[in-house]
């Protein structure tokens, strides 16, 4: 079974003739330990195209030392990776697999370089023993595997924090190393390194091209939303917190985009694959919706006298929430393991590679932009007088909602101009954003007075008190028409953020 660790270490050049100055000198060290020579033996996996490495994740099989067995490693920030830890076993656990398959789909994944080092270690502990963090100097021997037959030969040191430690410490301890004249590594991994020196010489991959027309910009937004859906299917299947919402918001921008542009991409394409983006969000909303309202009925229960919370509700409360979340996650990974999903992810790739742009594309960004932005501003406009004719009441509730989603329409619309239109897009994107909040609040209320009323009805039919039930109804009831009371006023300011026509060129 795999577990999970939070890396945080620091990289630095050396040679063989490098020594670690006296580490006993850094600040809150009291002993330095020298723990010994070790041998490790690690084969790193990728993809034939090193898609894996694209990304900068790495997947290796490790023997020697105190760690063996397999390591996937996820970049969470410069110097700081989380590593998925599997025992040793002759073929890519399972589990893993999962983790990379948005990456590599059917893809085989193959030994594209062995990297063999001598690792040196010292472990610095403080006053009370505990460990504070282990320097390492590795000489490493890289043999590439797959690509080429290369090999090359470096030493280097590291510096890595124990669990739970301050990051600040490895800041004392790099001006300890720089005092000596060690100096941090350009490379940001082994791998990265290895892949640099033994693959084949020519121009390193440069940036993507700065966009110029209005395809070019719509094109990098759904690049963009492409790219945070596959890059966010780990942390789904990890379990980590808000990786649901974030997967589901890419896929609701990314269906956006292809609605409010269809003047610039092919809406016969695109159409077909906005359907299928919508049934993804759906299948992730079965999670997420429930967990959103979980949160608000505790936080409103948490918000209760105790002399006001009769009868049983909180156990009440935990037993519905845990029957209507029972396999979510589950139904959740296995949307994400079937072949739906996967020939989705197929089908953006091959968009992306192959665009159907139309003759508007190739136009200057400006007016093309603006006026799609406007087209979703308007109908937002249509919603919201609809919904404010009507009489307080489901039907306006209904109405209230649709003009939630056509905010959030429009909020995606002018995030994709934002590049395009500077200033003027991003003030609209922020009040927009103020719009959908109200709605949505509105909106995550009524979800709420139903489920209560639910709870109301089963406490009532056990014999228990509904009196609680009922006076959190009575607070939703009051939240949302404070939220219609606000609502003309945060409309009118978005109203105002007037998006005009850029500067061609």
């Amino acid at each position: 079974m795999a577990d999970s660790k939070r890396e945080i270490e620091r990289k630095y050049e050396a040679t063989d003739a490098t020594r670690l100055p006296d580490l006993s000198r850094v600040a809150g060290v009291s002993a330095v330990e020298h723990l010994g020579l070790s041998e490790l033996d690690a084969v790193y996996y990728d993809t034939e195209d090193l898609r894996l490495a694209a990304d900068s994740l790495t997947l290796r099989r490790r023997t020697g030392g105190g760690d063996a067995g397999w390591h996937l490693k996820f970049p969470v920030a410069t110097g700081i990776r989380d590593e998925i830890r599997a025992p040793l076993s002759d073929t890519l656990p399972p589990e893993l697999a999962a983790l990379i398959r948005s990456r590599v789909r059917d893809a085989a994944v193959v030994p594209v370089v062995r990297l063999r080092s001598a690792r040196d270690v010292h472990r610095l502990t403080g006053p009370d023993g505990a460990p504070l963090a282990e320097i390492s100097v590795d000489a490493v021997r890289a043999e590439r595997l797959h690509g080429g037959s290369a090999s090359t030969a470096w030493t280097e040191i590291e510096a890595e924090l124990a669990d739970d430690g301050d990051p600040a410490f490895l800041d004392a301890v790099e001006r300890r190393l720089r005092k000596a004249g060690v100096r941090p590594s350009a490379a940001p991994s082994k791998l990265a390194r290895a892949l640099a020196e033994t693959g084949p010489k020519g121009k390193p991959g440069g940036k993507r091209p700065r966009p110029h027309t209005a395809g070019d910009h719509v094109l990098a937004y759904v690049r963009d939303q492409n790219a945070a859906i596959v890059a966010l299917d780990p942390a789904v299947r990890r379990g980590l917190p808000d990786s649901v919402h974030r997967m589901r918001v890419a896929t609701r921008r990314l269906r956006s985009a292809f609605r409010t542009y269809r003047g610039i991409l092919d809406r016969s394409v695109t159409g077909p694959v906005a359907e299928e983006l919508r049934w993804l969000a759906a299948e992730l909303g079965v999670d997420r919706d429930q967990e959103v309202l979980d949160e608000r009925l505790r936080t409103r229960l948490d918000g209760l006298p105790r002399t006001l919370v009769l009868g049983p509700v909180r156990g009440r409360l935990r037993i519905w929430s845990v029957a209507r979340r029972s396999g979510s996650r589950r139904h959740t990974v296995a949307v994400l393991d079937g072949s739906r999903y996967l020939e989705l992810l197929g089908t953006l790739d091959a968009l992306l590679a192959d665009p159907p742009l139309l003759p508007a594309a190739a136009a200057p960004p400006g007016k093309v932009l603006s006026r799609a932005v406007h087209k979703d501003h308007r109908r937002l406009a249509r919603r919201i007088a609809h919904a404010r004719e009507l009489p307080p009441g489901p039907e306006r509730d209904v109405a209230l909602h649709k003009a939630r989603k056509a905010a959030k329409r429009a909020r995606y619309a002018a995030e994709a101009a934002r590049p395009a239109l500077g200033k003027p897009a991003r003030k609209s994107v922020k009040r927009l954003k103020a719009v959908q909040g109200v709605l949505g609040d509105h909106q995550d209320s009524v979800v709420a007075r139903e489920a209560l009323r639910a709870l109301a009805v089963q406490a009532h039919l056990a014999g228990e008190p509904s009196f609680t039930w009922g006076l959190l109804y009575g607070q939703e009831e009051e939240t949302a028409a404070a939220r219609e009371r606000e609502l003309p006023g945060v409309w009118a300011r978005a109203s105002r953020a007037k998006i005009r026509t850029a500067p061609e060129g």
